[in-house]
Order: C-alpha cells, then structure tokens, then sequence
C-alpha cells in the first residue's frame, strides 16, 4: 500500500532555497509528498508563497501577517492592509490565513507591552475576519462542519458512512509550536536510511545531534529522519499530529466504502502556554471520546499526566550604590537566587523520571532593583502537588520574614490536572488503542506524561481523551526530528482506531 504526506508548513519561498528552489520542491512531490502549505508571515512571504502555489499544481498557499510583523501595517489603514490581503488571498491556491495570532511572549512590561498586545490583538481578529470566507473553500476539499471559530480553533467533520449508532470518535492536534527555541524560518533535512551514528545538523555552527547525547537514536537505523538545521526546533510538536490526522481523513475520504462512525477534528491554538482549551467548546464539538494526537515516541499511550501549575516570584529589592551598601541594599538578585537554592535540589527536571514531580524555574530577569522568577510546578500525585504549592509559597514567605514584607511576591496559578481520573472510568480508549497497536505490530508504551496536553483538560471538560503518539522526538529544542516511517505507522494507528469502534 501506498502512503502519502501532506506537508503542512513550509517556507521554501526563503531566499536559503535560491539556488535549488525547483529542483528540492519537485523531487519532494516526486517521493512520499502529495501536497505542500507554503506559509506567509507578511506581505512580501505572502505573495511569494502564493507565485510558489501557482507554479507548482501540488503546492498550496497561506497568507496573513505574523502578530511579529503587524508594525508593518502602521503606515497603513485597515481597509488599506486588508484590501492587500484580500488581493493576495483571492488566489485559488490559497488555503489558509497565517501565520497569524497572538505573541506575548517576552514583552516589555509597562504601557509598551500593551500596545504590543493592542496591535497583535487588533489583527489577529481582523484576519480572522478575512479567514471566515475560505471556510467555504475548505469545505469544497471534502469535509463538512468546517469551522473556523472565534478563538482560532478549527473544527470539521468526516460524515459517517453507516446507519449504525456508532460512537463519535474526534481526534485533536495544536497548530502551536513550542516557544523555547525559535521556530521561525524552519529548515528541515531528510535523512534517508539512517545509518544509526552522530547526525550533523549545522556543520558550520558545529550542531551535532550525538548517539552519546541520545541513546535512543539508533533504534532508528534504516528509517527516513526528518532533522533540523540546528537553530531552530522542528514543529514536529504538533505538526506531525496535524499531519496524521489529516492524513487518516483523507484515505476515509477516498474509499467511501468502509464503514466508519462520524469523526471530528479539531485544531487548537495556544497548547504551549497551557491555553487550547480555554476556549474549546466541547458541546458543538459533538465527539463522545478523543483522542489528542501529540504523543512522541512510536507506541506511546497516555493517560496519565502531571498535575500542573506555574509559579511566578517577584523580588523587590532596594538598589544602594555598593560602596555605602552595608545594612541598606537589598540585592534582588541575590534574594532571588537565595529562593532557587531553598527549593530541593533533587526536585529538578534533571534529577527526576517516572511519577516524580519537580520545581523548574524557565525564567530569570531582572537586575538589584527587581528580579522576576517564573517556574512550573509538576506531580502526578495529587497530595504531592499540593504539598509542592504549599512549600513554594512558604519559601517566599520565609524570604519576606528574613528581608521585610514585600520583598518576595509569589502568584501560584494552577494549568490542568491529572486526567487519570476521568479517563479510567472509560478504559475502552487505552484498550482499544493498545489493541490496535498490537494488531499493527507495534510495541504499546503506556507511560505516564512527563509533561501536559490538551487532553488532560478535555478530560475534565467532560470529554474523555488519552494522548497518542506521533513519532516526534527531543521536541522543544534544535534537536528535534520525527521518523517518517513512524508517522506512516500512525497514520494507519488511527484508521485501526476508527475500524474498531465500527466493529
């Protein structure tokens, strides 16, 4: 049988592909890719990902202005930027609006941040407003219920091909990437028949991704590797779960013949901070079970996941010139680092696995003045957790006691919980997924998640949905890539799925 992939995201319209642009994009379609999405991010990305479109028959176009690059609309009014879009858009290769959104991440505080957020809001909604017409588009790729909702979810739906009372199966991937390393101009490399040993990403920049440093990496010996260039991560998180899932439809679409409940999908934004369900309306959803494709490694299956929240401390501190400090200066640096060394060192990231739970401070920033610590707090047992939050609290008030009321401002906010418990009383989705593992030859991996996904709080929204794999690995960082051959293998994953409950 054959199978086929849909590249989702890709800027091959960057001057990085100049010299070989035609030559990389037909023998691309001439392998195991059927379509490519060509992303804009401004005018000028947009434009050129829609000649891109044009010339090649199997590449597709979006378009829209990165919430980075809406200072460039300033000198323009909104009918003006709009009426630009909507040229660029008119195309019939467009798919799409993006990159579009919001981007608050590492902003200025402070009037300037908000008008950052003014802006990025403002344009986020007007092409929103542009996106609502290619629903229509959308739907004339097969699908029915394309949505593109208020909060930038999408939803859609495959009929159903039987009379029978089938369950409702949705399956559900992020449209977001992780921000802990940039995810702007992506340059993925194919890696055919890995030969099992060190991966040079960026010889230039001396990137190499090293067998010592990742063990697991010949495990992947003869198979297709998707790789970065070394600066940027892959998006494999959750790309690749998009990818799959769009795949699976599309073979459902195909061969009408099969017998299949109805399915749902759905696109979540903000996954990565802890938002894609905020706004995720579980009713007009319409699925009785889900599951969220964003697993890694081939064979994971989750049903458990961390309890989760973030800690945020800011120390006040009393700036003194140092050399008539004595008894007056508050180092809010040092007071700072003094609460990072109260928490245990044995609860970090590095020194925990499993069901352990962990501190891990993500930020720092500030100077003698002020510094600001930010932290997430994980446990999957839930006294454990709640212990973590009662310890990290009295820290800061053991800072307050020691250098005077105010000195340490710690906001504790819980994210999600653990879904354990509203996914047990449903079992049949961990059984059916092991079930069609194994009738797949693949080896199940039920372990808990080291970490969150959207399903945790679907879960408790009344819509139980363990997590699957996608076969991406080291995501969030240079070191990420995905096996193809994997993500073929889940692809038919979640036709076996879709298969079982028509039984």
């Amino acid at each position: 049988m054959e199978y086929k992939i849909f590249e989702t995201h890709a800027h091959y319209d960057d001057d990085w592909y100049d010299e070989d642009r035609k030559e990389l994009i037909e023998s691309l379609l001439s392998s195991d890719i059927s379509y490519i999405t060509n992303i804009g991010a401004d005018f000028v990305t947009s434009e050129n990902s829609v000649k891109l479109a044009e010339e090649f028959e199997r590449v597709f176009a979006a378009v829209g202005v990165h919430p980075d690059d809406v200072d460039s609309l300033k000198d323009l009014s909104d009918e003006e930027a709009l009426n630009r879009l909507r040229e660029i858009a008119a195309s019939k290769k467009v798919v799409a609006i993006g990159e579009i959104g919001l981007d608050y991440f590492e902003r200025e505080e402070g009037q300037k941040n908000e008008e950052v957020r003014k802006r990025q809001k403002h344009w986020f909604m007007k092409q929103l407003e542009l996106a609502k017409y290619l629903v229509e588009e959308l739907n004339e790729l097969g699908l029915s219920e394309v949505e593109l909702l208020d909060h930038g979810y999408v939803f859609a739906t495959l009929p159903a091909t039987t009379d029978r009372d089938l369950p409702v199966l949705g399956f559900i991937a992020h449209m977001d990437t992780s921000d802990a390393i940039s995810g702007a101009n992506i340059r993925p490399r194919e890696i055919e028949n890995y030969d099992g040993g060190d991966i040079v990403l960026n010889e230039g920049l001396g990137v190499v991704m090293k067998v010592s440093d990742f063990p697991t990496l010949p495990e992947f010996k003869g198979e297709t590797l998707i790789v970065t260039d070394g600066t940027t991560l892959l998006g494999a998180d959750d790309k690749a779960g998009i990818a799959e899932i769009i795949s699976m439809v599309a073979y459902f679409k195909e061969h009408p013949e099969i017998e299949h409940g109805k399915i749902r999908i759905g696109f979540t934004p903000d996954e990565e901070v802890g938002n894609g369900t905020k706004y995720f309306d579980v009713d007009k959803f319409g699925a009785d079970y889900a599951y969220t494709v964003d697993g890694g490694r081939l064979g994971e299956l989750e049903y458990e996941n961390f309890n989760a929240a973030s800690g945020r401390v800011v120390i006040n501190g009393v700036s003194i010139h140092p050399g008539s400090a004595k008894w007056k200066m508050k180092d809010a640096i040092r007071i700072a680092m003094e609460f990072q060394a109260m928490l245990p060192v044995y609860e970090d990231p590095y020194c925990t696995e499993g069901y352990e739970g962990f501190f891990h401070i993500t930020e720092i920033e500030g100077n003698t003045e002020k510094t600001k610590l930010n932290y997430i707090i994980r446990d999957h047992d839930a006294d454990k957790f709640e212990a973590k939050k009662v310890l990290f609290a009295k820290v800061g008030e053991f800072i307050n006691a020691k250098y005077g009321e105010g000195t340490a401002d710690v906001t504790i906010t819980d994210s999600y919980h653990n879904m354990k418990e509203m996914v047990e009383p449903n079992m049949h989705l961990v059984e059916n997924a092991k079930k069609a593992m194994i009738e797949l030859g693949i080896e199940p991996r039920v372990e808990p998640i080291r970490g969150g996904t959207d399903g945790a709080a679907l879960s408790y929204m009344g819509l139980p949905c363990p997590n699957i794999c996608t076969g991406g690995m080291n995501y969030h960082g240079k070191y990420e890539y995905v096996s193809v051959d994997a993500m073929f293998k889940i692809v038919e994953l979640l036709k076996k799925l879709v298969l079982i409950y028509a039984e």
